[in-house]
């Protein structure tokens, strides 16, 4: 059954407790994820958003016991991806001629997604739907994080139906922000921030700011997946801004792969040297071939610097390290430093391969890195402890 928000707002969603991964397999979701739809009912009614297709069925059959589908008067899609838009075709076949209200992008995503001609009814920043007693007031926010993006603003009730924005992969019965564990959650906001909208930053501030200067009441922020941020919901938008404006903690994370646990003990002995440096920095190493990708991608996110170690192989980096250099340089990281390291046996240009990868990324090249011939011993070892301390010292 739905879950009441307002007198006229219900919660008509889809808990995913069982989901593991996201994007395909591009995004881990260790806590599950939650597809949230809202049932309006003013004078007018109105569905915004739906779930995923997996579960249409399902979706239509509990949306059946709230409301005579018929009455359902307007649909509005603030995002068109099939996490968001994947039971409409279902919903269509209900009620076919109800109208489509979304940008002209994202018409055409849900055509393209479902090849129907559908009742579109194309909205801009500014444009409002009538319900009764409260109004619908559309505000385009395009690569936040798709083109077809939008958010939605109920009058009256004082919501903000924001879809991705402010939203989390988070599976939980309790609706609200204030009622689950807060590093859980703040965690999971993080991750969700730093894997998927770190690229768009520049249009989060943008947006937050236009949003801001409109001087709308906000009682609840209502993204379309995690939890409804009702208690002070002013400070994930606070949050955005700190994020969105180059991002960084007092940590440095190293990033490595091993064949033979020379590059691991190099990660070490550097390790140890930037913590004899500065002993309030946090220094997080993490295996790139047994961390899950999306946890290194979000430590990346909260550090001042990394350093990316990999062995040489075939004249190259170990595949692990490709894979993460290849999403670092997708989600443009901004104002962080960066250096190479490596193990080598008898050709070893894999140090100065990473360097390269890291300035083309959009990382601040501290060095020009360090490699170990073969397995580092004691000296060696103490080599790269010395390292460790330069680099500290230099960022």
């Amino acid at each position: 059954m739905g879950k009441k928000l307002t007198d006229k707002i219900t919660w008509v969603g889809k808990i995913d407790w069982e989901l593991k991964k996201f994007h395909g397999n591009e995004y881990s979701t260790h806590k599950g994820s939650s597809y949230n739809s809202y049932l309006v009912c003013d004078q007018k009614t109105a569905l915004i958003d739906t779930v995923w297709q997996p579960f249409d069925k399902e979706f239509i059959a509990r949306l059946k016991k709230e409301i005579d589908l018929k009455k359902v008067d307007y649909l509005i899609m603030n995002h068109n991806e099939i996490d968001h838009s994947g039971a409409l075709p279902e919903l269509m076949r209900e009620i076919p001629d109800t109208p489509i209200y979304c940008t002209a992008a994202g018409a055409r995503i849900i055509q393209g997604h479902y090849h129907q001609e559908w009742n579109f009814v194309t909205v801009k920043t500014g444009d409002s739907l009538d319900l009764g007693d409260s109004k619908l007031i559309f505000v385009e926010a395009p690569m936040l994080h798709w083109p077809d993006t939008m958010f939605t603003y109920m009058t009256g009730e004082n919501i903000l139906f924001s879809n991705d924005a402010f939203g989390q992969h988070y599976a939980t019965e309790s609706l609200y922000n204030s009622k689950v564990d807060q590093g859980e959650l703040f965690a999971e906001a993080l991750k969700y921030y730093a894997n998927i909208l770190t690229p768009f930053s520049q249009f989060v501030t943008k947006k937050i700011h236009e949003v801001l200067e409109l001087n709308l009441p906000v009682n609840m922020i209502c993204p379309s997946h995690g939890v409804i941020w009702k208690d002070n919901p002013a400070q994930i938008i606070e949050q955005y801004l700190k994020w969105a404006d180059n991002y960084q903690e007092n940590q440095i994370t190293l990033v490595y792969d091993t064949m033979w646990n020379s590059t691991r003990k190099m990660a070490e002995a550097i390790a140890a040297g930037i913590r004899e440096t500065d002993s309030t920095v946090t220094v997080k190493l993490m295996n790139a071939a047994k961390r899950d990708k999306n946890d290194i991608i979000t430590e990346v996110f909260r550090s001042k610097a990394i350093l990316v170690g990999s062995p040489t192989i075939n004249n190259g980096y170990l595949f692990s390290i490709g894979g993460i250099l290849e999403m670092m340089k997708g989600l443009k990281f901004k104002n962080k430093g960066a250096a190479a390291f490596g193990s080598y046996g008898w050709s070893g240009e894999v140090v100065k391969q990473l360097t390269k990868q890291l300035g083309d990324s959009g990382f601040r090249v501290v060095d020009d890195g360090h490699r170990s011939l073969w397995i580092p011993d004691e000296m060696e070892l103490a080599v790269c402890r010395e390292y460790g301390k330069q680099f500290a010292q230099a960022l």
